[in-house]
């Protein structure tokens, strides 16, 4: 497990269960029963993998890096995203280092009180994290080439 940065602005929300950066494979279950609440009629869950092709260019693996101000900055969005959506849990967990082709790589979850509701949010989660959270991706291609995603 990736330890927090202890200078970052950590959003303390009882609603958001998990948010998490680790090296280690991801446990979707583990997501899921996070996000155990009741009176949710609806849990939605986003589960991103490592592609094998690429705008067709064949992927033969990929790295994540984060920044030490990411962990920050999930945790806040993830507060975020539960008080703009009427969230009562929320989920969130992004591997850091090497991953092959089909090992998951992002985990993220929500459960409100209708279907609807979870999908925006869930939507709004990953959205936000892909455009906003320092985790950036260097892409490795059979081909020998690479490339980095993400970066500034």
């Amino acid at each position: 497990m990736i330890q927090p940065d202890d200078r970052a602005d950590d959003a303390a929300d009882d609603r958001v269960r998990m948010a998490e950066l680790t090296d280690r494979p991801l446990d979707v279950a583990a997501v899921h029963t996070a996000l155990a609440a009741d009176g949710s009629g609806g849990i939605c869950l986003f589960v991103g993998a490592v592609r094998r092709s690429d705008h067709g260019r064949d992927v033969s693996g990929l790295g994540y890096s984060a920044h030490p101000t990411a962990l920050g900055r999930m945790r806040r969005i993830a507060a975020d995203v539960a008080a703009d959506h009427d969230v009562r849990a929320l989920a969130v967990v992004h591997r850091v280092g090497d991953l092959a082709v089909g090992d998951i790589a992002v985990v993220c979850g929500v459960a409100t009180a209708h279907r609807d509701g979870a999908f925006t949010a869930c939507r709004a989660l990953i959205d936000e994290l892909k455009q906003t959270v320092p985790i950036w991706k260097h892409q490795r291609f059979t081909d020998g080439t690479d490339e980095w995603v993400g970066t500034p």
